[in-house]
């Protein structure tokens, strides 16, 4: 797993009969990793061309998955596919998947044109320049958890003292949640996400909505400057979105601004505490080269790929390299896996932030492509580089393979990181 005990070249492929055929099969779709910044180990036989798999989901069912970068740029962007989730034929990877299938989900989970209609109404909030105005804030954030971390000494759990609260407070100031009920979101979103059992992500999704109608009474009456209120008294008053819309909207919002962003912080820091001579560039380029942190923090997305398995249906016939892509048929894009695609990366398993090729499809492509892309990387970039800058004796304080991360079937990223410095 670490550069620093064993190596973890791009597995031999094993020869396999041509995709699609009846004999043949199908892996299981989602697998754990073996290690936290690796795809799973059983996916090596997916890596071979063509750039097209078909695996087997939790009920049996057999789907496309999508490994190879051209592949998945050119389908994401095809209109025959389908991103609605209440579509009969969509496919679910989990159980817990199914269960919530029936319930609409802002954003990701529609398409045009009422994912262009929701989509138009966040963009301003999401600009470059609007996540320029909030690095200031950003960085006041990241410094008030750290004085509160180093004050207390070592070791700390790095995941609950810096890299959840980080972009959950800001995510917070920058909808009008507020960050009292941190708590409370933050274990909702865990039951959603992964867990244990399928009524408990139905639960929470109820406990959620709940919490976001009741929220937005109180902004109705109580109006804040958060972008939630910018919807209730200009969007939701002029009738362009309804009440059950909104709270769809800030349920993703929120979910999504502080989930995969807590996410890559953790992981990101454990993926440079086990390469140190990258890690040592990366300290020593903090002030004498300010864009290597930018350039860093890309490459992180491309090589940890935490949001493994983009999820589409066919509307249509669509004919491919390896076959027709039938009406009804899920499709999988499987991130960890294009983003490490051997024909477009030299190195793809390498840590290597002066790659020439460093367009990845970690927030997807197209017109699903992530709304808080900028957001994320300031985050991260203000996260990881505050971080290392001031405890540059940072280091893990239990053994690497004694640390917890999460399962295959959710948001890739570290249950526990313990640190000391």
């Amino acid at each position: 797993m670490p550069e620093t005990t064993t190596p973890n070249p791009k597995p031999k492929p094993k020869p396999r009969p041509k995709v699609g055929a009846e004999t043949v099969e199908p892996i299981a779709f989602p697998q754990d990793r073996t290690c936290p910044y690796h795809p799973p180990t059983a996916y090596a036989p997916l890596r071979d061309d063509p750039p097209f798999s078909r695996v087997s989901l939790f009920d049996g069912r057999s789907v496309w998955l999508v490994t190879g970068r051209a592949a998945a740029r050119e389908l994401l962007v095809d209109p025959r596919l389908s991103a609605d989730r209440q579509n009969a034929a969509f496919p679910s990877p989990t159980e817990r998947f199914a269960r919530l299938r029936d319930r609409r989900v802002a954003l990701l989970g529609v398409d045009d044109p009422e994912h262009n209609a929701q989509r138009r109404m966040l963009i301003p909030s999401f600009s470059v320049k609007r996540i320029a105005a909030l690095r200031p804030q950003i960085q006041a954030t990241v410094d008030l958890l750290l004085d509160d971390m180093v004050g207390q000494g070592p070791p700390a759990e790095l995941v609950s003292a810096f890299a959840l609260p980080v972009p959950s407070m800001v995510i917070c100031a920058l909808l009008g949640v507020p960050y009292a009920d941190h708590e409370f979101f933050e274990e909702q979103s865990r039951r959603l996400l992964r867990g244990p059992a399928a009524e408990d992500s139905e639960a929470a999704r109820r406990e959620l909505d709940e919490y976001f109608h009741e929220l937005l009474d109180h902004k109705r009456e109580n109006p804040g400057d958060g972008l939630l209120d910018e919807l209730i008294h200009q969007q939701h008053a002029a009738g362009t979105v309804d009440r059950d819309e909104l709270v769809r909207l800030a349920t993703i919002l929120l979910i999504a601004g502080h989930e995969t962003t807590a996410n890559m912080i953790s992981l990101g820091t454990f993926t440079l505490l086990q390469h140190p001579e990258r890690l040592a560039e990366l300290r020593a380029g903090l002030r004498a080269d300010p864009p290597l942190m930018p350039a860093a923090v890309e490459e992180l997305l491309r090589f940890l790929s935490i949001a493994d398995g983009l999820l589409r249906v066919a509307k249509e016939d669509i004919e491919t390299s390896a076959g027709t892509i039938r009406a009804h048929d899920g499709v999988i894009f499987a991130t960890s896996l294009i983003n490490r695609d051997g024909t477009v990366y030299d190195g793809p398993e390498d840590l290597d932030w002066h790659r020439a090729d460093r367009h990845h499809l970690a927030f997807g492509f197209g017109i699903h492509q992530c709304l808080g892309q900028n957001l994320a990387r300031a985050e991260m970039e203000i996260a990881l580089g505050t971080l290392f800058e001031r405890l540059p004796g940072l280091r893990l304080a239990a053994p690497p393979e004694d640390i917890p991360f999460k399962p295959g079937d959710t948001i890739q990223g570290m249950l526990e990181l313990p640190v000391t410095w």
